[in-house]
């Protein structure tokens, strides 16, 4: 009986797949309420948390931090004032040490365009502080 119940509960478990925190960019806000649980840990595991996809990113490097703003509208979206108030969002992930973004190396046209190599290159940078900023 024991193992038939071990058995139930993994396959409830494996067949519940984990919600993303944020669905929506009105869930970004999320992010810096649970901001503990992503704190002086990879970047990574706060990405895995969004649903939305960034569509651009910038980022800025001060003396003794660096920080990325992310955007999810595309940006001639933004240019023109489009989307909603929740999908004007910017998302600052505040950083340990220097990030190496260098807008001259981008793709022309594309600088800011937030990509899949740029998650491989940035995911395992610590999370030091979350803002959320809506424009």
């Amino acid at each position: 009986v024991l193992h038939i119940l071990v058995s139930l509960v993994f396959l409830i478990n494996y067949g519940c797949k984990a919600q993303q925190l944020v669905q929506t960019t009105a869930d970004v806000p999320k992010l810096k309420t649970n901001e503990q649980q992503f704190i002086n840990k990879p970047l990574k595991y706060l990405l895995k948390e969004l649903k939305p996809e960034i569509k651009t990113a910038g980022v800025t490097n001060e003396e003794g931090y660096s920080y990325f703003g992310f955007n999810f509208l595309p940006l001639e979206e933004q240019r023109k004032g489009l989307g909603s108030r929740e999908d004007k969002v910017s998302l600052y992930i505040y950083v340990n040490g220097q990030v190496d973004w260098d807008y001259e190396k981008r793709p022309k046209g594309q600088e800011l365009n937030w990509t899949k190599e740029d998650i491989q290159k940035y995911e395992n940078l610590i999370v030091k502080r979350i803002k959320v900023i809506y424009d």
